[in-house]
């Protein structure tokens, strides 16, 4: 739904930020500054001890230095609860006694339609749960009691009965004034192909409520009690309430037990995560029905970084390990992963707690074995490679199936370890070096001691190498300049956030003028705070002739001074980034395209140094005075439309 101009603003006026992530934080008393509204704490999206994560209660935004999680009050209940936008808003507006919005007219039928469909689940879990009570019920009970579930688990998973009846449920609702249209729309019965009245899609079954991540009955899952039944269990159809694939059995309470520690088990079915959540592992979930979908993926994600699937030990457990796998590598992200758990030969999770105890399961899931490791046994299992032909046809099919890993670091990692697997199949070792002794460097005449670098060296440009000389130079360029010209601070604040600083000090200064943005003269703050810094900055020849420093009052000159570098910096470090990947690939798996990657890379990489005295293109005056490539001023002013955009969007 939207929101109407300005709720959002009411909303964030009216919570305070600080009352907010205070429930999730400890504030450190000694950094923070409560009058001031300047808060400091250990980040709850990370696991640190310092006091990294700042809130400033009257921008109503946080920012975390270390994993760089920034947002306002509705972002930070929407990543702490796992809730969506809306339901981020809903939670912050309740907290601040406004009603939300009234939404369209259509909208708001189809709200009202899911609110009734909702109603009627409801009402027929109460009647499902009611006949399991009845003597027809009996074997089923039996059943359920040979499976080792009490009548208390009973009643905590809600489990019913749909009796053998074809109007059994129908007839029920239909005396609760529960129109036919809305227990078909529901998935409860199906319309008759003869004209009569809509009869039961669940009989003779045992009813497990399939809820979503809010809690509300969405459909039903049944296990037939007739053996020659063609569907061992079946799960209602698609309806406005039920998408099988983007939902999760048991999502709710799993979700909760892992935001508590524990891990985020995904089973095969209803009886494997009964069995797990009653023997302790609460945070259980099963897809529903069908394999493992991208949507559930990445719904598994948002609730643990790491699910562990366990797998039945039989083939079609494997199988379905082996598609879970095709499913997350163009996936993947850095801190998302999966661990696969198999289990002994013929059991699942259920079979395997009752026959040797949660212990037992314990044991499996401690030896969770990572995803590179399942795709390289996918690959090489029952296989012999006694030929450069067949090693040559290994090769070709790992390599395509890295390919498909989307993030570059990860994809490099998976390389590193297969490669390791490789060199252990093949019986290949990598050449001895010499050990490395902390104090000893090699040279012409051997090994001779190293002498400590002094404080000056250290601080000096010496310290870098000569192949990022240039990327010092331009972050100084920046700081010195944001220090002259503060209001430029807020403008350049997205590019300052995720610059990586390299310069001695330099992380400091940058953290300092993030912090004392609003400050009246940042300097004196940063003067205070990190002396030796600052002077070391100022001090620097290249920065002293530096036209935007000598004249604090030309704004223009130093907005382009900045933009600049940073333009520069981006180009510059983009190029040696695609060339790490690149070699990375080359120590890995060997690929035809790396050379041309490399070539293109270097290209980047010299022409972003170059500069304008590099070029042959057009020069043109910038209204400052100042000559430089035409490309080049394009390539900046589109910059700083993207900062300005970047910023709009975030006062959104």
């Amino acid at each position: 739904m939207s929101l109407p101009p300005g709720f959002l603003d009411e909303l964030r006026t009216r919570v305070s930020l600080s009352s907010v992530v205070g429930r999730k934080v400890t504030w450190d008393q000694r950094k923070s500054n409560m009058g001031k509204g300047d808060m400091w704490a250990p980040c709850p999206f990370h696991q640190e001890k310092s006091a990294s994560f700042h809130v400033d209660d009257r921008k109503g935004y946080y920012y975390c230095f270390g994993c760089h999680a920034k947002g306002d009050a509705v972002t930070f209940v929407k990543e702490t609860e796992n809730l969506s936008f809306i339901e981020a808003v809903e939670v912050l507006a309740r907290e601040a006694g406004m009603p939300m919005p009234a939404r369209d007219a259509r909208a708001a039928e189809k709200a009202d339609r899911r609110t009734q469909l909702g109603q009627v689940m409801e009402e027929a879990v109460k009647w499902f749960r009611m006949n399991l009570s009845t003597s027809a019920a009996a074997p089923a009970r039996a059943y359920l009691a040979k499976r080792g579930l009490s009548e208390e688990a009973q009643a905590r998973w809600e489990i019913g009965f749909a009796p053998d009846n074809w109007h059994g449920l129908q007839l029920a609702m239909k005396q609760k004034g529960i129109a036919d249209d809305l227990l078909v729309d529901a998935g409860l019965c199906a319309r008759s192909d003869k004209g009569g009245a809509p009869y039961d899609r669940f009989r003779n079954r045992i009813i497990f409520p399939i809820r979503d991540g809010r809690g509300r009955a969405i459909s039903l899952g049944g296990r037939a009690m007739d053996p020659n039944d063609n569907a061992k269990y079946l799960n209602g159809p698609e309806t406005e309430l039920f998408d099988k694939g983007r939902n999760l059995f048991n999502h709710a309470p799993a979700r909760e037990a892992a935001g508590k520690g524990q891990p985020l088990i995904v089973a095969e079915g209803y009886m494997d995560v009964i069995a797990l959540s009653e023997a302790g592992f609460k945070a259980a979930v099963a897809p529903l029905g069908t394999a493992v979908t991208e949507d559930q993926l990445r719904l598994m994600w948002r609730i643990s970084d790491e699910p562990v699937i366990s797998l039945d030990g039989d083939t079609a457990g494997i199988r379905a390990a082996l598609r879970v796998i095709d499913l997350a590598l163009p996936l993947l992200e850095a801190g998302k992963g999966l661990r696969f758990a198999v289990l002994p030969a013929g059991l699942d999770p259920d079979d395997l707690i009752r026959a040797q105890g949660a212990g037992a399961m314990q044991k499996v899931l401690d030896g969770a074995q990572p995803m590179v490791n399942l795709l390289w046994n996918r690959e090489t299992e029952g296989r012999v490679f006694d030929s450069p032909e067949r090693k040559a046809a290994l090769d070709k099919t790992l390599r395509a199936a890295l390919k498909r890993i989307a993030d570059p670091s990860i994809r490099a990692h998976y390389g590193e370890d297969i490669k390791q697997l490789r060199a252990t199949l093949f019986g290949t070792r990598q050449p001895a070096r010499t050990p490395f002794i902390p104090g000893q460097r090699r040279g012409a005449k051997g090994v001779q001691p190293e002498q400590p670098p002094v404080a000056s060296t250290k601080g000096s440009l010496l310290a870098v190498g000569d192949d990022r000389l240039d990327e010092v130079l331009r972050e100084a360029v920046v700081l010195a300049v944001l220090i002259t010209h503060p209001r430029l601070i807020h403008r350049f604040e997205p590019e300052l956030e995720r610059l990586e600083m390299i310069g001695a000090g330099h992380h400091v200064l940058r953290d300092l003028l993030l912090t004392h943005a609003d400050a009246p003269t940042p300097h004196d703050q940063i003067l205070a705070a990190a002396p030796a810094a600052l002077e070391a900055l100022f001090a620097r020849p290249q920065i002293r002739i530096e036209p935007a420093v000598r004249n604090p009052e030309d704004a223009d000159r130093a907005e382009f001074s900045v933009a600049e570098a940073l333009s520069k910096l981006h180009a510059s470090r983009g190029a040696q980034r695609e060339i790490q990947e690149a070699m990375e690939d080359i120590e890995g798996l060997v690929d035809e395209g790396l050379t041309w990657r490399l070539s293109q890379a270097n290209v980047a990489r010299f022409t972003a140094q170059a500069g304008p005295k590099g070029k042959t293109a057009e020069a043109v005056t910038a209204p400052n005075g100042v000559q430089m490539d035409k490309d080049e001023l394009q390539g900046a002013r589109a910059l700083w439309d993207s900062i300005q955009y970047s910023r709009t969007t975030r006062k959104d």
